[in-house]
């Protein structure tokens, strides 16, 4: 009898260390976590979801673009768990950021990009501004081809827009002319397009453009730190007060050492401990 016992203790101790192996890896993150925004911001996030899941194979991690303001608004409205953003959620129309938390995970420069054949480098901010505002229209007032400028904008509600327009344009009207949702939409026109200037995220420029430097300040990440480039801002994933806990687990990895110190700096963004200014919501820099 105490054999029998003996027998059934050893099976049941058994299956008691079987049931706490499996709970160990079940206890495995699980579940989806929806990203939606910035596409600026997207390259990054992709990435970095791709080597999440390696290690965590239960949790689905859905990434799209669709703008800063797609991402703010969905993410408000609780459709999805996460929205990247380029822009401050207090600078948003229609969005209460008391309602968000904000995760800043890296910071991105953002520069006027140039077909490759206009014949210029390097231009004034007055005379970027007034290319935008439609005043100057041919590549020959800056010392390039003679070639009518054609001038691709982004969308109402782009982050990158956004960022571009409240240093360049300062408060000026755009003109009305063809409009891109995505940074790769541009990059792909204005690289095939002769006379296209536009702006993009450095993470999108490549040898395909020519980036102009603005008053002999070269668009470089060393110059974003300091604030000697201007065009920049912070890249923003939001999520609700009451964060999905899964939302939470990825943004934690992507703020985390292994993000920051590779993949960060190896898709064209910079990392936050590498800046050596800080900026608000009204774009007041503090050194």
């Amino acid at each position: 009898m105490n054999k029998v016992l003996s027998i059934a203790s050893v099976v049941l101790v058994s299956g008691s260390l079987l049931a706490a192996c499996g709970s160990t890896s079940g206890s495995q993150a699980s579940g989806d976590v929806s990203v939606v925004g910035s596409t600026a911001l997207q390259p990054l996030v992709e990435q970095a979801a791709k080597d999440y899941q390696k290690d965590n194979s239960g949790v689905n991690i859905s990434v799209q673009g669709g703008g800063s303001g797609t991402g703010l608004s969905q993410v408000q409205s609780k459709s999805v768990s996460i929205g990247n953003s380029d822009v401050f959620a207090e600078n948003q129309n229609g969005i209460d950021a008391s309602k968000l938390t904000d995760n800043k995970v890296a910071v991105v420069g953002m520069a006027p990009v140039v077909n490759k054949g206009v014949g210029v480098k390097n231009i004034s901010l007055e005379n970027l501004k007034k290319i935008f505002e439609g005043k100057i229209t041919n590549w020959k007032e800056l010392g390039g081809k003679n070639q009518k400028i054609d001038v691709i904008n982004r969308v109402k509600g782009s982050g990158t827009r956004a960022t571009f327009e409240s240093n360049v344009l300062k408060g000026a009207s755009a003109i009305q002319t063809q409009e891109q949702d995505s940074n790769g939409a541009v990059k792909k026109i204005v690289s095939t397009t002769p006379g296209a200037i536009s702006y993009l995220a450095f993470s999108f420029i490549d040898s395909s453009l020519q980036p102009l430097s603005i008053d002999n300040v070269a668009p470089t990440d060393k110059n974003v730190e300091t604030n000697a480039w201007k065009i920049w801002s912070y890249e923003h994933m939001y999520t609700p007060k009451k964060a999905d806990k899964n939302a939470t687990k990825f943004i934690k990895y992507v703020e985390s050492g292994k993000v920051q110190k590779t993949l960060v700096n190896k898709l064209g963004y910079i990392s936050i401990s590498d800046m050596k200014v800080t900026k608000d919501s009204n774009n007041k820099i503090v050194k």
